[in-house]
């Protein structure tokens, strides 16, 4: 059921990604700041709120928080086909509804990550994770393509809508869903449990985090990632545009053939990790998928698609190998009671460089162009592996040996989880 509605629900997403911003140009003539801006709002949530959701995600029930994060974000995307419908859609909306979708998107991927290993064992965590990449890389494929159709033939507010239906057909198959997360009992002081302040277990997530090598490495990587892969994705859209004149429906297809890559990858991540080790394909992924990137500022005036569908399938394919192995990696390194802030500490930090890369490009575009802008955004983004490459992750070989050296206590550093400690 969380495999299936999730299938749903990212092809719907992918639907938005391209509607919005087509909607916010071609219909409310966005300047390149104000496309900068709306692709800011989607993430800044993450800096705003993403903390605090991990300490609720570790205190509440998972699936209900995944189930009102699926519902809300169906009801606020669903106000822009009506508000269009009624001749009062503004870019002021669009900033509010992308701003509400991104704090419910917060609450519902930390949740999403710290579930998974309430469904399924931990041998079974890069299986898993895999699957639901699969999945989510075939939406790639479809969702741009169907998108840039939606959007020729009925136009971006309606084609927004579908994304709406999807969040909503996702919360129906929650529903389904009878396993219950499994929660750690509330610390016990004197034979009592009280309530824990929030900032000291805001705390606990962030110092495992720091402490703990592995993660620290990884964190950084992402972290580098997007923060320039943000600053591309604001404007990628607008230079396809109107820097190389293609339209909307070319747009749609040439990110669903280059989503192609993602697709390969997400069968064969699983598989990599065992032939080569869980390390190296951190490394590896990392290395050549941000490296892919480069093609895009290559691409040249005249027959630019081979350059953008090659760049966005060496990017996807290297993006989904490393996410399934990093992933399934840290839900293995981390405690139980710890799941969900270490999930939301490291969201906080590596999503929390998306809105300003989100501004930044936007600053870039306006000042030196959308080609030279393009270009900070993917030379930047290719360095970011320097932060595996320079850590020991890549020497670790399967996630059942770093289980077990969690277990004895060789990695991460000391848990502390038996009362509020206060914050420095």
């Amino acid at each position: 059921m969380l495999w299936g509605g999730q299938s749903v629900s990212r092809l719907g997403s992918q639907v938005s990604l391209l509607a919005l911003p087509l909607l916010a140009i071609a219909t409310l003539h966005a300047t390149t700041l104000q496309i900068g801006l709306l692709s800011a709002s989607e993430t800044v949530p993450f800096l705003l709120v993403g903390l605090p959701a991990g300490v609720v995600v570790d205190h509440l029930a998972k699936r209900r928080v995944m189930i009102a994060g699926d519902a809300g974000r169906a009801l606020v995307l669903a106000s822009i086909p009506v508000a269009w419908a009624a001749g009062a859609l503004t870019m002021a909306q669009l900033f509010v509804v992308a701003l509400m979708s991104g704090v419910l998107t917060v609450f519902f991927d930390v949740a999403y990550q710290s579930y998974l290993p309430d469904l399924i064992t931990a041998p079974q965590l890069v299986d898993g994770n895999g699957k639901l990449a699969t999945t989510e890389s075939l939406a790639q494929v479809a969702g741009p393509a169907a998108a840039g159709a939606l959007v020729q033939v009925v136009g971006a507010a309606l084609a927004v809508l579908v994304d709406a239906v999807s969040f909503a057909a996702s919360a129906f198959a929650l529903l389904g869903i009878r396993v219950e997360d499994r929660r750690p009992p509330a610390p016990e002081v004197g034979g009592a449990s009280r309530p824990r302040l929030l900032l000291s277990e805001i705390g606990e997530g962030l110092r495992f985090v720091f402490r703990e090598r592995h993660l620290r490495s990884i964190t950084a990587c992402t972290a580098t990632a997007n923060l320039f892969g943000g600053m591309t994705a604001a404007i990628i859209v607008l230079y396809l545009y109107r820097s190389l004149h293609l339209g909307p429906a070319v747009i749609g297809t040439a990110f669903a053939i280059g989503s192609v890559g993602a697709v390969a990858a997400s069968l064969v991540a699983g598989r990599l990790g065992v032939l080569i080790g869980i390390g190296p394909a951190i490394l590896w992924s990392a290395a050549i998928g941000n490296c892919g990137d480069l093609l895009l500022p290559l691409a040249p005036q005249v027959h630019p698609l081979p350059f953008i569908v090659a760049g966005l399938f060496v990017a996807g394919a290297g993006a989904v190998a490393y996410n399934v192995s990093q992933v399934s990696l840290r839900q293995t390194l981390c405690p139980l009671q710890l799941l969900g802030r270490m999930n939301a500490s490291i969201r906080f930090l590596v999503w929390g460089t998306l809105p300003v890369g989100g501004v930044l490009g936007g600053i870039l575009g306006t000042a030196l162009g959308l080609h030279a802008a393009l270009w900070v955004g993917c030379a930047g983004g290719a360095t970011a592996f320097l932060w595996i490459a320079c850590s020991p992750v890549p020497g670790l070989r399967t996630t059942a040996e770093t289980g077990a050296r969690l277990q004895l206590g060789e990695v991460g550093g000391p848990v502390e989880v038996e009362g509020p400690e206060p914050m420095a």
